[in-house]
């Protein structure tokens, strides 16, 4: 499980580990570990010209110290110092002896211009609200160059413990961190910033806490999620889940949820709709019922809203049952919140960006650059379990539980249909027993995989990704 936790908490560990280690120790082992993955990625250091972009703060004197090694093994290493009356003293003092050189912001052009790597110290993780002028204009100068660019800790520019990017940042090919991961690892847009992200360990996990802000599962979590039948199962022991989606204008919607609760394991799938002849045409397996969710027979979840248009009735009947639901599309709007809000049994709502931003009343573009703030606000005004999807699907529900975040997608995703899948497969999950939370962590892992599966690097349709998910389900158990 890779595991991210808030700079509050990351700041509060450090202070406790350096009380029993000698001055500076904590320093010494993060300029170690970023000097070491700077000199893989240069390959050969001896000649390598390396620019140092230093701000006032800790990642700053991490540059200098990492750079004090790199000039040792005879790279030409040059500090642009933003605030020189403000850098790390013993950084700076090791640079210089090491034969490093520094300048000014205003004369960083020619350096950055020669330079095989970048080095950004500019900002540490309590950075907020953006980079200043002369420290943007360094992020211009970095962008327009070749060179491949390493940041200490965290981009400069993002937000550590939201992800958010609100103007110039640094984009780095490489992120080197400290300790532990920090939320905008891990979400975007500030994901996309960081690059590949190493991870140097300080000595700082047993002074962490136990339960993370967010948490990430990985291969081997979701396979000891996943539902298995046994000997004695039988259709009604793996899960029946119903499926109320589709519509005469938009009967695709609810063959392609059929689809993804097929392959995503269910027993049985008893579909409710006006698409009953254009799903039996394409899985003659389905239950087909034309008398409401209601009457439809025994489930252990629904799944209401792809393609639904604009009939409220049976969003309504699910909401009433006392099983598992899943709320997706046309549903999220259709759906009373404060129905939702009194259910007992788990609810979970798969927004995109732009039907968490109707839901919360901002726009798609506040959504998309603070997932983290919006996935946690519609949980709380639901009461609910949401998995937003976007580059990064969020799933989160109750408030003291870790964020899940899983990274496993592929813009080849971004294609019609694909989120009615990825609610059939959810679906099947809560029916097998899962809890809302694993069911959509598990379930966008596997349609994330599927999605990579499929596409192979070439367009895709959301058949296709349907069509993946058993392969995706055997890779993660492999």
């Amino acid at each position: 499980m890779r595991t991210a936790y808030s700079v509050d908490t990351v700041r509060t560990a450090e202070r406790a580990l350096m009380e029993r280690l000698p001055d500076g120790t904590l320093m010494q082992r993060a300029a170690a570990g970023l000097a070491t993955a700077c000199a893989q990625l240069l390959g050969r250091v001896y000649g390598a010209r390396v620019v140092l972009l230093v701000g006032s703060g800790d990642n700053g004197g991490d540059a200098l110290y990492a750079g004090a090694r790199l000039a040792a093994r005879g790279a030409g290493v040059t500090a642009v110092l933003l605030s020189p009356e403000r850098a790390h003293p013993g950084g700076l003092a090791a640079l210089r002896r090491a034969g490093g050189t520094t300048a000014a912001p205003e004369d960083a052009g020619p350096p950055l211009r020669r330079a095989r790597l970048v080095v950004d110290g500019i900002v540490g993780i309590g950075g907020r609200g953006g980079l200043r002028p002369k420290a943007a204009r360094l992020a211009e100068l970095v962008a327009e160059g070749d060179a491949a660019v390493v940041a200490v800790d965290l981009p400069s520019g993002v937000e550590a413990d939201t992800g958010e990017v609100r103007g110039p940042a640094i984009r780095a090919d490489l992120t080197v961190t400290f300790g532990t991961h920090k939320p905008a690892h891990l979400i975007d847009p500030a994901r996309e910033y960081a690059g590949s992200v190493r991870l140097v360990d300080i000595g700082l996990g047993p002074e962490l806490p136990r339960t993370p802000v967010l948490e990430s599962p990985q291969h081997a979590e979701i396979a000891a999620l996943l539902p298995v039948p046994g000997a004695e199962s039988d259709k009604y022991r793996r899960g029946v889940v119903g499926v109320a989606a589709g519509s005469a204008r938009y009967p695709g919607a609810a063959v392609l949820a059929v689809a993804g609760a097929l392959r995503g394991g269910a027993g049985a799938v008893r579909y409710v709709g006006a698409a009953g002849e254009a799903v039996l045409a394409r899985f003659p397996e389905t239950l087909v019922s034309d008398r409401g969710p209601a009457k439809a027979g025994r489930v252990q979840a629904w799944v209401v809203g792809p393609g639904a248009g604009e009939d409220a009735g049976p969003v309504a009947e699910v909401l009433a049952a006392e099983v598992p639901v899943l709320l997706d599309a046309d549903g999220l709007r259709l759906a009373e919140r404060d129905a939702v809000r009194a259910r007992t049994a788990p609810t979970l709502l798969t927004p995109h960006a732009g039907e968490a931003a109707a839901l919360l009343g901002v726009s798609r573009e506040e959504v998309e650059g603070a997932r983290l703030t919006a996935v946690r606000e519609l949980a709380a005004r639901y009461r609910a379990t949401v998995l937003l999807k976007g580059s990064t699907t969020l799933v989160a529900g109750e408030p003291e539980a870790p964020v899940r975040v899983n990274a496993t997608g592929t813009p080849w995703l971004a294609t019609a249909g694909s989120g009615d899948v990825l609610s059939g497969l959810a679906g099947s999950l809560l029916a097998a027993g899962l809890s809302a939370r694993d069911a959509g962590s598990t379930a966008a892992h596997l349609h994330g995989l599927a999605g990579r599966l499929a596409a192979r690097g070439a367009p895709v349709g959301a058949h296709d990704v349907a069509e993946a998910i058993p392969r995706a389900w055997r890779s993660v158990g492999e």
